[in-house]
């Protein structure tokens, strides 16, 4: 048996040590020490574990070392407890000796002398304090002789203090005082390391997760848009194996996987060509995929949803210039312009065989009645489009006295004069406040009709003013334009050439050459446009085509294009930014 006192082996019938005298007995109630470092060649338990891919490793279970190292801890606790326990009771019994002894350790064997310990133990036990000092080497005493219980109690104490200190927590030691801005460095360092590594941890997750979703993205449907055949489309791009065939059920067609990807392109227009009713803006298209297998199975594959906008049908006022437009005749032309081949309905009747089929211009003769408001709504619908629809007012106010202009009364004439006719209330007074001549009234009293030869003066739009009264009764009133244009072979004689001279007199006498609508031919290469409904433009007569400057507003039948070459009959209106302004009436193209 080894003595925990100074190290000696002794046998394990003696009851003291033979070097120290240290008591024996009491440890040999307990297990020996060496016992317990012994394993008997025992192997610790393998634990296989199986991974994902059948791969197996035997490794062992870090739990069962750590028990094993809780169990040693357990047990070199309760061997402390008991030993303390007994230096208690031995101490209590001592009564007679001083409450505070001086001990003077024996050196371990090897340690040279004049070594110095360095540690200072005080236990208190009651009244009395056990004080173990390290002194020089050679104030020791090794005499077995002068044998003491007590000091050799103490030195035994020691010595299991020095050996087990590790794992002891005695009360009676005097723990170190700690440094406050040591402790304060520690915590700063823990936590700067932990918000180190939680910004690692955040923008880690991130980066895979975005690497994860453009992975993902890459190995979806891409739906974007495109043109075909001038009209709006999608493409369609489905990823695949090379040579794998891709069925879609709505179009009830296979396509075949190229470089990766079946590309299909649709036109919009195919969704709602055969849909009658009413269409919104935006439809959502959804395509079912299925990819045929080798043994002829079709594969279910993930549904392509996208959204497609669907144009509205184009329609152009052109006559009237507003949608809301003040009248006194019964009958009024509203025009438009569509798309040719359009289906077109004014307060729902079928109008479509007038529309140009060219141009897709057409006319339509409005019954305007005295009542206030006259709504007429025009719906048009065109091919690849949605329908459209606007709503015209032509206000006529209400009449007490009848007052209309013959049906067939025209809104253009080439010829000075024209006759008019009308039909008012039996009985009624009429006065024609505009030029005429000839007024015919022998059946105004008993049919109310009356007739008369309006004179146009100038150029252009010459309104006819007719006045009915009747007493008791509200005077009825007519304004109605019509546009006055001499044919081309009286028009164009009348012309003066633009030249620098006729330049300047023009601008000199822009008004009085306006008030007799004088005309003038206009050559020149057209430079820009100031308006486009209606179409006004600038044009620069001189030679270089740099100066003398005249703005020209399109009455003619031809559309104006910028940068084209032309020769222009026009009459003078008035002036527009210091240039003069005429009306085209005759275009002739090089």
């Amino acid at each position: 048996m080894k003595c925990p006192q100074c190290g000696q082996w002794n046998r394990a019938s003696l009851p003291r040590c033979m070097k120290c005298g240290f008591e024996l007995d009491s440890l040999q109630e307990s297990e020996p020490a060496w016992r317990t470092t012994l394993r008997d060649g025992q192997k610790p338990p393998e634990y296989y574990r199986m991974d994902d891919f059948g791969q197996s490793d035997a490794e062992p279970d870090i739990r069962d070392d750590l028990a094993q190292e809780m169990q040693e801890l357990k047990a070199r606790k309760a061997e402390g407890a008991r030993l303390q326990r007994r230096i208690r009771q031995r101490a209590a019994a001592r009564e007679d000796k001083p409450s505070s002894v001086v001990i003077h350790a024996q050196p371990a064997s090897g340690g040279g002398r004049g070594e110095t310990r360095d540690r200072t133990v005080r236990k208190t036990n009651g009244s009395r304090t056990l004080v173990i000092q390290s002194l020089p080497e050679e104030e020791v005493l090794d005499d077995s002789r002068n044998y003491d219980p007590l000091w050799a109690e103490a030195k035994a104490y020691d010595t299991y203090w020095r050996t087990n200190a590790h794992t002891q927590d005695f009360t009676g030691v005097m723990p170190k005082r700690r440094n406050p801005r040591r402790r304060l460095m520690r915590f700063l360092i823990i936590f700067l390391f932990l918000l180190l590594l939680g910004i690692a941890a955040y923008f880690g997750y991130h980066y895979f997760r975005q690497k994860a979703l453009e992975e993902k993205e890459v190995s979806r449907p891409t739906v974007v848009a495109s043109i075909t055949d001038d009209l709006t489309s999608h493409t369609i791009s489905i990823p695949g194996t090379d040579g794998t065939q891709i069925y879609i059920r709505e179009l009830h067609s296979s396509y075949v996987v190229t470089d990766g990807f079946a590309t299909i392109t649709i036109p919009d227009h195919t969704w709602y060509d055969n849909v009658l009713d009413f269409l919104q803006e935006t439809m959502e298209v959804t395509l079912t995929p299925y990819m045929k297998t080798s043994t002829g199975q079709q594969k279910p594959m993930d549904t392509i949803t996208y959204s497609i906008d669907i144009p509205e049908s184009p329609i152009t006022l052109i006559s009237p210039d507003s949608f809301r437009t003040n009248v006194s005749s019964t009958m009024y032309t509203l025009s438009f312009e569509v798309r040719p081949g359009s289906l077109v309905y004014v307060n729902d009747v079928d109008v479509s065989d007038t529309v140009n089929s060219e141009t897709g211009v057409f006319s339509y003769n409005a019954t305007v009645q005295p009542i206030g408001d006259n709504v007429f709504r025009v719906r048009c619908r065109s091919q690849y489009c949605r329908e459209s629809s606007l709503d015209v007012v032509l206000y006529r106010e209400p009449q007490e006295i009848p007052l209309d202009l013959a049906a067939d009364t025209y809104t253009s004439y080439s010829a000075e004069y024209m006759k008019v006719s009308c039909t008012t209330l039996p009985g009624a007074e009429i006065t024609v406040e505009s030029p005429y001549s000839d007024l015919n009234i022998t059946n105004l009293d008993t049919t109310g009709v009356f007739s008369f030869y309006a004179h146009f003066d100038h150029i252009g739009y010459n309104t006819i003013i007719i006045r009915a009264q009747y007493p008791g009764k509200k005077d009825s009133v007519i304004e109605y334009p019509i546009y006055y244009l001499p044919p081309a072979s009286t028009y164009t004689p009348k012309a003066w050439p633009l030249n620098e001279s006729g330049y300047s007199e023009l601008v000199s006498n822009i008004a009085y050459r306006a008030e007799h609508t004088q005309v003038y031919v206009v050559i020149g290469i057209l430079d820009h446009f100031e308006s486009e409904k209606p179409q006004r433009a600038v044009f620069y007569t001189s030679d270089d085509g740099k100066s003398r400057p005249v703005l020209l507003e399109n009455y003619t039948k031809t559309t104006w294009e910028q940068g084209r070459f032309y020769r222009i009959y026009a009459d003078v209106y008035s002036s527009f930014d210091k240039m003069p302004w005429l009306y085209a009436r005759y275009t002739y193209t090089y």
